[in-house]
């Protein structure tokens, strides 16, 4: 007898699902996307306004297809069961497509978790191909495609080839422009605070901020100089403290929401450091499945590309049993359930949670991987304290006057820690002395402080997914993708900090853009997008009329521009610099990798010159010559970091790597120096400049101590942290 075929997109999910399915059933990969637009054409069809795409199966997936076609063949029922969002409603229909099933009689399962109750129940309620959900992934991918294949060339004509630009890409580059003209243009602003150190009588002290003057609330910016603070310490001097207010009262704190993939992508990159990528990446080995032991391969979360915050009736009550069970009944919440707030979001679908609460983190320490396991307790925990009982806690504020100055102080303890036994050091407990309305109290100091307002910061993956997501750019599955994008083709890079800053070729593409190309990077006409896509998921909406109406005006403006914009005006300034062989003006120029000075007299001269940081406008020369021709060296910037290359080039195309000095002597040979360097991939590091006799190598900065107890380097390890570089040494 024939068995089911089963098809997914990914071999590991494969793995799990037969584990469910048994006898009777064969369950196989796709290997993601079997069929795509072309790559070396446009692969639509524009000139007969149909915008129908040319699909075409890629080559690697030739063999992939060839068995699908052979097992299905074989086969008595197909049933495809990929992922249950619209990239993995378009990969069944393209399966239906080549296999020859039509998509309104084709076996459809959906299910969030890879779990034996959710495949069971998915068998029992599979439906055929939603095809406004595949038109509405066709329409996005059409859109895309218009967009990069015809904008693309138009920038690498007028700015420099390997350029690219996209849809949501180039509006994401555009926030992370104008945060860093922002950052520029930021003025610092003072203002000062006061704080009061307390105590009743001998007892512990306290501290208090001043609040009100002359009953007037005292604002973050109100106090401007430290003629206003000293008039305010010198009045103090006089005053007597007197508590004015106590107000005790009760206060319940609830658990925060479950995670979507935006509010986990922003949790993992802020306490676990991890990208955008990273998380998708690691989520989604979560969410396929594990190895447990004997239990073999097991699905630890739901789908990881969600807008939703609702949980399975199923999962509510298995977790307030296990809660009751752990914890006791107090820490039971009896069942808690949230309400998605995002527009367009699939009620259907879930929040992102464990697939069975009993799987704890800490019984699966050993068989996951540190960075599963890290992001698996971020999982976890926030999901187990969604359905765990409120916290509950005693609040005091006090007022303490000083003549026409009042103090408040502000102090809280935990009654019933609830959730928060999850997060023991989320919440700071300030516990008060007992303090009654008319007492007197001592002020052993008084303490002005001066502050400096500070420039928005810089983008980190967190903060950029929040920005999308708040201006409704893209969609859960393309967050980490965009980003990904941004930062592989040139336009941002990663700084010391992690934060995603632009580099010179993002301001150029951004300004152009949004001076001829205003709407591809206008955030409220993407938003627009968006939601005519999710219209047509929705099936208000049809997919082909929406191309047409954003393709025909976008073409016409791309050929128009393609004849007014001069590259010139576009990527060269004036400089006042002369060419140091043929004494011609140059120019400054815009090169893949940053700016650059040129000889005007090019191709006749050939000279360039690195410019050292953006104001100085002026070339770097190494005082090292070259040993090869006797020309100087010069520094230069590559995609791997500075490098020095021969000033005599192209007739002389030396080149060699370029170390940054630290001052700081190497502990190994004891004749060399550690040196900054960039690996291949880009990734900075440190080692010795007598390489390779000697092979010392650091991955942190050396702060030039050493250790008191091995003697070993003293390296950085983090703000304001340092560490020593032996991994043995604690």
């Amino acid at each position: 007898m024939s068995s089911k075929l089963v098809i997914v997109e990914s071999p590991t999910k494969a793995k799990t699902i037969k584990k469910y399915l048994g006898v009777g059933y064969k369950v196989t990969s796709s290997f993601g996307h079997v069929r795509d637009l072309p790559k070396s054409r446009m692969g639509i069809d524009i000139k007969g306004d149909t915008f129908e795409p040319e699909y075409e199966v890629s080559e690697d997936k030739a063999k992939v297809v060839a068995t699908l076609k052979k097992y299905a063949k074989d086969s008595s029922e197909i049933i495809f069961a990929t992922d249950g969002d619209r990239e993995g409603e378009a990969i069944s229909w393209h399966l239906a497509q080549i296999l020859k099933i039509k998509p309104a009689k084709a076996k459809r399962i959906v299910f969030h978790e890879i779990t034996k109750h959710a495949i069971e129940e998915a068998l029992k309620k599979s439906r055929f191909i939603n095809q406004d959900l595949v038109d509405a992934q066709q329409a996005r991918r059409v859109l895309d495609r218009l967009v990069g294949y015809e904008l693309s060339p138009f920038l690498w004509k007028k700015v420099v080839r390997g350029l690219s630009a996209g849809r949501v890409q180039s509006v994401a580059v555009r926030l992370v422009v104008e945060r860093e003209r922002e950052i520029k243009a930021f003025n610092p602003e003072e203002y000062w605070s006061v704080t009061g150190l307390f105590s009743k009588d001998k007892s512990q002290e306290f501290p208090g901020k001043l609040a009100t003057i002359s009953g007037k609330r005292v604002g973050k910016m109100d106090l401007k100089t430290k003629k206003q603070v000293d008039k305010i310490v010198t009045d103090l001097k006089k005053e007597k403290y007197v508590v004015s207010s106590v107000k005790m009262k009760k206060a319940k704190k609830s658990p925060p929401p479950p995670f979507t993939t935006s509010t986990l992508q922003q949790k993992a990159n802020q306490t676990l450091g991890f990208s955008a990528k990273q998380t998708m990446r690691t989520a989604q080995k979560l969410y396929e499945g594990v190895k447990l032991g004997s239990q073999g391969m097991t699905g630890l979360i739901t789908y990881m590309r969600t807008d939703s915050m609702a949980m399975s009736e199923k999962f509510i009550k298995e977790t307030d049993t296990f809660l009751t069970k752990e914890y006791g009944k107090e820490y039971a919440s009896g069942g808690r359930r949230y309400k998605t707030k995002a527009k367009g979001a699939q009620e259907a679908h879930e929040a992102i949670r464990p697939t069975n609460a009993k799987y704890t983190p800490e019984s699966l320490k050993k068989i996951l991987n540190p960075q599963q396991y890290r992001l698996y307790n971020l999982i976890w925990k926030r999901a187990i304290a969604t359905q765990m009982s409120e916290a509950i806690l005693d609040k005091t504020v006090i007022d303490i006057s000083a003549g026409k100055y009042t103090f408040r102080v502000n102090g809280q303890i935990i009654v019933f820690n609830g959730w928060l036994k999850l997060y023991p050091k989320l919440t700071k407990e300030d516990s008060l002395p007992k303090i009654e309305e008319g007492e007197k109290l001592k002020c052993s100091k008084i303490n002005p402080l001066q502050h400096f307002t500070e420039p928005p910061a810089r983008y980190s993956d967190a903060t950029l997914v929040k920005a999308l997501e708040e201006h409704e750019i893209g969609r859960p599955s393309t967050y980490a993708p965009t980003i990904n994008t941004i930062e592989s083709r040139g336009y941002v890079f990663r700084n010391e900090n992690k934060r995603l800053q632009p580099k010179d070729i993002a301001f150029t593409v951004n300004d152009l853009l949004v001076k001829h190309f205003p709407n591809i990077v206008n955030l409220s006409f993407t938003a627009q997008m968006e939601n005519d896509l999710d219209k047509i998921a929705e099936g208000k909406k049809e997919w082909i009329p929406l191309i047409k109406k954003f393709y025909k005006p976008f073409h016409k403006n791309l050929e128009k521009k393609t004849k007014e914009v001069d590259k010139k005006d576009i990527t060269e300034e004036k400089s006042k610099e002369k060419c140091p062989k043929c004494k011609s003006p140059m120019v400054i120029k815009l090169g893949r990798f940053g700016k650059f000075l040129a000889c005007t007299d090019y191709p006749e001269c050939k000279t360039t010159q690195p410019i050292d940081g953006e104001e100085k406008k002026e070339a770097k020369m190494v005082h090292e010559k070259c040993e090869k021709c006797g020309e100087p060296m010069a520094l230069k910037h590559g995609r791997f970091g500075p490098f020095l290359g021969c000033s005599g080039y192209p007739d002389c195309k030396n080149i060699k790597s370029f170390a940054k000095s630290t001052g700081v002597k190497c502990n190994k040979c004891k004749t060399g120096e550690i040196v900054e360097k960039k690996s291949k991939k880009g990734r900075t590091f440190f080692a010795c400049n007598q390489y390779p006799k000697c092979e010392n190598a650091l991955w942190s900065k050396p702060t030039g101590k050493k250790c008191t107890k091995c003697k070993q380097l003293i390296v950085e390890a983090g703000k304001d942290k340092v560490k020593c570089s032996n991994k043995e040494c604690k």
